[in-house]
């Protein structure tokens, strides 16, 4: 264990974490609530808890009205929370996973300032927050970024746990780490419990120190993890003989096992991931690495925090890329261990004044940042096809922040030094996300929500609304209601075997278009191309009401107001 010592009076903990707050919190928030829920995922995640706040029952996910158990419900609980207090906002909405990250940055801030020193605690905060596939997630409506935190505090709480005394600070920490891993098993399943037994398992076995064992309070510890996390497993396996065959075989054992959720990718397809998701800080990852790791066997133990960080990121990134299920937000758990690898590296090269292989990173990012200004500008014209179109100026506008970001951070490299050049080169990822955030809001054109505002003015409650060979993920949230869907299941299709829902899930087509052509009032979406098929086979009565580029609006009655 390193901690540094300075002669200045340094601000408390508390004082830096009140700053990383303010800064970090103003910087999650920003445009959090600028563009409609994407889909499926986010969509998918606040019907659940939307449903859950409109029929009283926390107990049982269900996904427009059908059971749904793939997922754990903590989340559901805390989203169903801000519904509750803020009704269906996507500010609020997205508010949880943003709260998530700021945790998981103040998390490896208070680890990396015990473990090295304060400085390193606020550059690896920084590097976390400003790492593109980070700072993406915390801005969105799924599972991954919640459950990275949990890890995150979990294993942190263990690593500074252990450093301790015995008394009632080491018991505090040890605690919070079991409560932690239990909440992340809440969160997302089994996987709140793999990791951590991996990470720390595979750490007492390379330093051989198996009676750390003995000091983990795994009584206690255990009783408090199974009184989190047993609780509502139990009690919704009660009300639902089918949830434990479907919840834990087919959505942990088979989905990692298998590729019956047609996810898989080949073993390496993690690591541009981390390398793109770490972006700017890639540039400094092999430095970090080099930096940390011990020289030989025998300085293991000289390097037990190092280790753990590293056998932390290494692990878990093995661990998903041996699954035959990917996809990219799994990795994110990695992040926070190279974060703090990365803080240290960066930190020692601060106090230093410079530090051999920082010059180099510098330049590796000033020239992957110039290729990515140079694809910016050329893509739109190389490839007019391509969806990049969609964000118009918003090319020109990254290609310059990238450029200028570059040409910046070398210059001061050169001239004045690292303690210029690293905050230069912050400042420019910070300018980098949030201008792309702003074109992701402008690209994504996938949302129903245009035409379900459109609908929701001259919907009635007595009204039918079905969705045709498809399942608009979003259009239960903005119309409030549970919708009729023709001639899909997909991920509902377990549900629907375990109960009767035939009343809204239809697979008969001739009973539905029988239905269409009644008395009652109908609203149907689809996608164009289907609407352009049912035209062309000659069904009756499709008035068109509304449309965008990829879907259409249509009832069966004329002239409706």
């Amino acid at each position: 264990m390193t901690i540094s010592a300075n002669k200045h009076v340094q601000p408390t903990v508390w004082q830096d974490a009140l700053v990383l707050c303010l800064v970090l919190g103003l910087f999650f928030a920003f445009m959090l609530g600028n563009r409609p829920l994407s889909v499926p995922d986010e969509g998918r995640y606040v019907e659940i808890p939307r449903e859950m706040v409109a029929t009283g029952d926390y107990l049982t996910p269900r996904l427009n009205g059908v059971k749904y158990f793939e997922k754990p419900v903590l989340f559901y609980w805390l989203e169903a929370f801000s519904i509750k207090l803020f009704g269906l906002r996507e500010f609020t909405l997205r508010l949880w996973p943003a709260l998530f990250a700021l945790a998981g940055c103040l998390g490896v801030y208070a680890a990396g300032r015990r473990l090295y020193g304060r400085t390193s605690g606020l550059i690896a905060a920084a590097v976390l927050a400003t790492s593109v596939l980070y700072y993406g997630l915390s801005r969105a409506i799924v599972l991954d970024m919640p459950v990275s935190a949990l890890l995150t505090l979990s294993l942190l709480a263990f690593l500074v746990g252990v450093h301790e005394p015995a008394g009632w600070k080491r018991r505090a920490y040890l605690w919070s780490f079991y409560v932690f891993a239990a909440l992340a098993v809440l969160t997302k399943g089994l996987i709140g419990l793999v990791v951590p037994a991996l990470v720390i398992g595979g750490w007492i076995l390379v330093l051989g120190e198996w009676r750390v064992l003995k000091t983990l309070y795994l009584p206690s510890g255990i009783f408090l993890f199974l009184l989190v996390a047993a609780p509502w497993h139990i009690l919704v396996g009660r009300a639902n003989p089918e949830f434990f065959n479907f919840y834990f075989i087919h959505e942990h054992f088979l989905r990692y096992l298998t590729k019956i959720h047609s996810r898989y990718q080949p073993p390496w397809f993690f690591v541009p991931v981390v390398l793109v998701g770490m972006f700017p800080w890639t540039a400094f990852l092999v430095q970090a690495l080099m930096f940390s790791a011990p020289s030989t066997w025998r300085e293991r133990h000289e390097h037990r925090d190092a280790l753990y960080l590293m056998l932390w990121a290494g692990l878990v990134f093995l661990f998903f890329s041996a699954s035959d299920s990917k996809l990219p937000p799994y990795i994110l758990p990695v992040l926070p261990p190279l974060s703090l690898l990365i803080g240290r590296y960066l930190a020692a090269a601060w106090d230093s004044g410079d530090l051999s292989g920082v010059r180099a990173g510098f330049g590796i990012y000033a020239v992957a940042a110039l290729a990515l200004a140079a694809a910016f500008l050329i893509l739109p014209v190389a490839a007019p096809g391509l969806e990049i179109q969609r964000i118009g100026k918003y090319t020109l506008a990254l290609a310059a922040v990238l450029a200028l970001g570059a040409v910046s951070t070398v210059l001061l490299t050169k001239y004045r030094g690292l303690r210029w050049a690293l905050p230069a080169l912050a400042v420019g990822a910070v300018l980098f996300l949030i201008t792309t955030n702003s074109a992701i809001s402008r690209a994504d054109t996938h949302s129903i929500k245009p035409l379900a505002l459109q609908l929701k003015t001259r919907l009635h409650p007595q009204d039918g609304v079905a969705a045709y060979l498809t399942y608009y993920q979003d259009l239960p949230v903005y119309l409030e209601r549970r919708i009729t869907i023709v001639g899909w299941t997909g991920e509902l299709e377990f549900g629907t075997t375990v109960e009767d829902t035939s009343a809204w899930m239809i697979i008969n087509y001739p009973a539905f278009w029988k239905q269409w052509a009644g008395r009652s009032t109908m609203y149907l979406l689809a996608p164009r191309k289907t609407y352009d098929a049912l035209v062309a086979l000659g069904q009756k009565h499709l008035y068109l009401i509304g449309e965008t580029g990829e879907d259409v609006l249509v009832t069966n009655k004329e002239d409706q107001p």
